[in-house]
């Protein structure tokens, strides 16, 4: 199976796998396909030391890193000297009415308060602006990573010109032509053409609609992605002018990851319908599991959500609170439409092979169907 796009990165096969989870990058990279860990939830020491061990346990094969280096957010243009100050200048734009609502919200289903020890103390702000993600960049370019992915839009054109002259590859999601075009203007090697079924921060055009446009858009390669998990979904893609394929909520099941069981368990058990694209993560559309946390947000009594990254930072206590409690009805996280065909633990080297194997039926099956 040879594209571009695995000539370019020297993979075996396109598929591409965002975890947050280092075990499951390492595996699918191991398995002949490219593991890209999910940074933003660490800090520049703690991604220091999963890349470290990624570099020690993926057997030499290609992996990559995704930051989000989003193109606009609420205090861009902050004069401030460092993320610290940042975080302060962010936090006192909150409005009161929105922490007040966030509170009785966890108080009517009964989730505990924090210890005094430990409120605040969480990562408020995480890597979801420029000053705050550059540090995740630098460390990254540290170690042997063939690709720098940003998750929000073009990376800023001197990201990419450090990322290419250390010989990494880089790539962005695109939810639109107009954003595709955008990245390979800065100098963007690979496009991720992802449709709103994907889990997590989406537009709202599908894949199946998307793909083509983007491709006919670009001369670099493009990458399928949303809600895809399957080797057939990937005969589709490449169908329609892909050169490779992009996946993240397949993952989140499978033997290595490190999802906690109960989130597992209603991960197996969820529908394609149980998805809602929402704001209340992160001031972003983003596509989550459905629940009363995502409905409360879209009641009436609700104050709306707030910009990013505002939003995180208003609810990033109580993200805490209520996975320290027994609430599971408010407990969410980023899932794209595939896990409704998810309903069995795998290994991740069974799903990368498993959908090489279906990519191969599905495309001889089509080539019985004219004649060849």
């Amino acid at each position: 199976m040879r594209t571009r796009v695995t000539d370019m990165l020297g993979i075996e096969f396109p598929i591409f796998a965002f975890s947050h989870c280092r075990d499951v990058v390492a595996a699918v990279s191991r398995a002949g396909g490219m593991g890209v860990l999910g940074a933003l939830y660490f800090t520049p020491e703690e991604l220091e030391v999963e890349l470290a061990w990624i570099d020690e346990h993926a057997g030499g094969r290609p992996y990559g890193v995704d930051v989000v280096m989003p193109a606009s957010y609420e205090g861009a243009g902050l004069d401030v000297d460092s993320p610290e100050e940042l975080v302060a200048r962010l936090q006192g734009m909150i409005p009161e009415g929105h922490r007040r609502f966030v509170d009785d919200l966890l108080a009517a289903h009964g989730v505990a308060e924090l210890p005094d020890s430990e409120a605040g103390a969480g990562k408020v702000l995480l890597g979801w602006t420029d000053a705050t993600a550059r540090p995740q960049v630098e460390v990254a370019l540290r170690h042997p990573i063939a690709l720098l992915a940003n998750a929000l839009g073009p990376p800023p054109a001197d990201v990419v010109e450090a990322a290419h002259a250390r010989g990494v590859r880089v790539a962005a999601l695109a939810s639109t032509p107009r954003h595709a075009v955008k990245q390979v203007e800065v100098g963007v090697d690979i496009v991720v053409a992802q449709g709103t079924e994907a889990g997590g921060h989406t537009g709202d055009i599908s894949t199946m609609v998307l793909i083509p446009q983007v491709v006919d858009a670009v001369d670099v390669p493009v990458l399928a992605a949303g809600g895809i998990g399957n080797g057939r979904q990937m005969a589709a893609g490449m169908a329609l002018g892909a050169e490779g394929v992009w996946t993240g909520s397949v993952w989140l099941a499978v033997e290595e990851a490190d999802t906690p069981e109960p989130a597992r368990r209603r991960i197996l058990a969820a529908t394609s319908r149980d998805t809602v694209r929402s704001r209340s993560w992160t001031g972003k559309p983003a596509r989550l599991l459905r629940n009363e946390w995502t409905e409360a947000w879209e009641a009436g009594d609700s104050p709306g959500t707030l910009p990013m990254p505002l939003q995180f930072m208003l609810v990033s206590d109580a993200l805490r609170r209520i996975g320290r409690s027994d609430a599971a009805e408010l407990a969410t996280f980023p899932a794209g439409q595939i896990i409704g065909a998810m309903n069995q633990v795998r290994s991740a080297k069974e799903v990368v092979f498993t959908m090489v194997e279906e990519y191969i039926e599905a495309v001889e099956r089509l080539g019985r169907l004219s004649g060849d």
